[in-house]
């Protein structure tokens, strides 16, 4: 228990750590932390102020991480001993910082000692006084690396200079994190690691998180009354699986006029994902109202982007019922859908463990181990193997791909999870969505495969131009992406993109739901990478929330650009489904929907567009597209070919066209719904079974 402390400031001239000569270990693999405010032991000293800590039991939620993963704290704040490179410096100590794939380059996987003794340390300046309660640490990320276990030993000496040690069971792999909680907390300004003894076939190199809890101190230059964060009045902390339901109930019961909340399956052990729809008409498409879709927690332990969604859903209806006009617009023109939670049991994997200690992988994968970004029908090498093929490339279907028939067997490798999404996005006619990660900082654009398998190159779509418009749209209002003061997360200066790349040019991903999006459904879609912290503490969401904010807004306005219209029969004035929208000039098409209406998203210029339809005539506009958010309507009117026509087209031995893409894509849609009832009465069965058995 630690009640009080008299805090001491540094003279001015003294730099340097107060020497002290270090107690001889014996053990195998351990750590002196050491945390002083002072500087050298001859240096001057003078009472600065007091401060009381009555009553503290602190653990892992009490004092959060001072930001080494987030980069809260900067380069500036470390230092080190010495380093064996410039890759291998202080400033890499950061827990969870991922190397390049190159060792020995300037980005590699942890703070190494450049000589190992025991005299080696890492240091974390802190810049004001701040209570000590534990650190974190991790072996080097390395592709190539072996790495070590370790012991940890603390070992601080505190104002008094009173000496305590405490033994921990260390980290057996390059990955895990492992929490030390210093048995005594201690206010100081800096705090040191210093390796004692490491495996012969290893060597000193580590990452690290400390964890601390700033100490009011009105004279320091860092001290705020308050924190930043935010100022809206959001829920602020990490839900689980039954809090996320409360929250969205919560929501959906203060906002009853505007939400609904719907699930479109289950995961692998049965956890329902739930969707909150939020429209001035809930539960109906309604003609001409584009459908929006924000999809989160793909990878479970990438868990920013599901609270930011839950902060979103609060955020809107708060906002509605306060008559932000803004938003009020939002509701009426767009139907909204927000998927906080793709893989709800690998978030839950994560959140046992907690932030900092669920590691780099823990939760990313599904139940069953699937990685869902590499699930979806690579429909990519489908198109271009059929376009190497043909002798008129421009007669290969480049949109409304079927899946293989493959995948909709109950012997294909595909998640629960997986399955329930495509038939989303088969349900409602999507137009714009964007897939919310975490791990880095930038936002990519299809294609996310390479052609003909090569690691990295660009790859881009018909709609590049687009595309990049709407990246550019999240990054360049995203507080830390625009900063260009700011620190690359790992290997990757995605700075000198402006925040985006295409996919592909990155590293290839066979199967990703954004392709599988843009050439199976309507619908354009990005990924959003949104800090480089996978799981942050709950303290650092405020601040996130506020990175973000206008950016999952305004990408959401996105989706009014380009042309919108209603294709309809000219006799009954119906609308016309899976009419076919071709723009001159991009090798892209869209379909209309069920009522025969239709969004083609576009940037501002003069278009060409040609519509047909199965047993109608085509028709060709000219559309114009402003720059503002508002998309230009061109609708279109269709004529039905004539018996005689059809007559003449039988008698000369030819065949009336049919629209085999789409019949091919709903039969194979049907038998991918199908297996998936096989599968689930399947895994229902199981679980009854063990039911039974217990």
């Amino acid at each position: 228990m630690f009640t009080s402390w008299r805090s001491f400031k540094r003279a001015p001239h003294e730099t340097h750590w107060r020497e002290r000569k270090m107690v001889p270990c014996t053990l195998k693999n351990k750590y002196y932390f050491w945390a002083s405010t002072f500087g050298n032991i001859h240096g001057n000293f003078q009472m600065h102020k007091s401060f009381t800590f009555v009553g503290l039991n602190l653990n892992l939620s009490d004092c959060p991480p001072l930001g080494l993963e987030s980069l809260k704290v900067s380069d500036d704040q470390l230092e080190s001993s010495s380093y064996l490179s410039v890759g291998l410096g202080p400033h890499r100590g950061r827990l969870n910082i991922q190397s390049g794939l190159d060792d020995d380059d300037e980005y590699d996987g942890a703070w190494c000692a450049g000589v190992e003794d025991q005299e080696q340390w890492l240091q974390l300046n802190a810049l004001r006084p701040t209570l000590f309660t534990g650190v974190i640490l991790q072996g080097r990320n390395s592709i190539w690396r072996s790495v070590f276990s370790v012991l940890f030993v603390y070992y601080i000496v505190s104002p008094n200079l009173r000496i305590s040690m405490q033994v921990f069971i260390g980290n057996e792999d390059l990955e895990t994190p492992v929490l030390a909680l210093f048995p005594e907390p201690s206010v100081a300004q800096y705090i040191r690691i210093n390796p004692q003894t490491w495996f012969s076939n290893g060597t000193i190199c580590l990452r690290a998180e400390v964890l601390g809890c700033p100490v009011p101190d009105p004279d320091s230059p860092h001290f705020s009354e308050t924190e930043s964060g935010s100022s809206d009045d959001l829920d602020f902390r990490h839900h689980n699986y039954n809090e996320m339901r409360k929250l969205m109930k919560s929501v959906n019961d203060k906002c009853p006029n505007i939400t609904r909340i719907y699930t479109i399956g289950r995961s692998y052990t049965g956890l329902k994902l739930y969707v909150m729809e939020i429209s001035d008409n809930p539960g109906k498409h309604e003609l001409g109202e584009p459908e929006f879709r924000y999809v989160a927690g793909m990878h479970g332990n990438e868990v920013l982007g599901r609270e930011l969604l839950l902060n979103l859903m609060q955020y809107i209806c708060r906002e509605y019922n306060q008559g932000n006009q803004r938003v009020i617009q939002l509701v009426k023109d767009t139907r909204i859908h927000l998927l906080p939670s793709m893989n709800p049991d690998g978030y839950e994997t994560a959140y046992e463990k907690g932030s900092e200690l669920s590691g780099w992988a823990l939760g990313r994968y599904s139940f069953e181990g699937i990685d869902m970004n590499h699930n979806f029908p690579d429909l990519n090498n489908i198109m271009w193997d059929a376009q190497e093929l043909a002798i008129n490339k421009r007669r290969v279907s480049n949109h409304y791909i079927p899946m293989p028939e493959y995948y909709t067997s109950t012997e294909a490798l595909v998640a629960p999870e997986t399955r329930a999404v495509i038939s989303w996005m088969q349900d409602i006619p999507f137009v714009l969505s964007a897939n919310l990660h975490g791990g880095e900082l930038v936002v990519t654009y299809p294609f996310d495969c390479t052609r003909d398998w090569i690691p990295r190159q660009d790859t881009p779509t018909a709609d590049n131009d687009f595309f990049r418009w709407l990246a550019t749209v999240y990054a360049s209002t995203n507080l830390v992406m625009a900063n260009p003061e700011r620190r690359i997360c790992h290997s990757e200066d995605f700075l000198q993109h402006n925040n985006i790349i295409n996919g592909a040019d990155w590293h290839t991903v066979p199967g990703s739901m954004n392709d599988f999006s843009y050439l199976h459904t309507n619908c354009f879609e990005i990924t959003v990478e949104l800090s480089c912290d996978k799981f942050p503490h709950a303290s650092e969401l405020p601040i996130e929330w506020e990175n973000n904010k206008e950016s999952l807004l305004l990408y959401m306005e996105q989706v009014h650009r380009g042309l919108k219209g209603v294709i309809r029969d000219k006799d009954t004035r119906a609308g016309i489904a899976n009419a076919v929208i071709k723009v001159d000039g991009l090798g892209h098409d869209i379909r209309s929907a069920v009522d025969g209406d239709y969004w083609r998203l576009l940037n501002p210029g003069e278009y060409k567009i040609t519509v047909w339809a199965e047993g109608y005539f085509p028709r060709i506009r000219h559309c114009s597209v402003g720059s503002e958010p508002h998309a230009t309507i061109c609708d279109f009117t269709l004529t039905k070919t004539s018996q005689d026509r059809l007559k003449q087209i039988l008698a000369s031995g030819g065949k009336i066209p049919r629209d085999n893409q789409v019949r091919i894509r709903a039969m194979r849609m049907r038998k991918l719904r199908a297996s998936t009832k096989i599968l689930n009465r399947r895994r229902e069965q199981q679980r009854l079974n063990k039911i039974k058995r217990k």
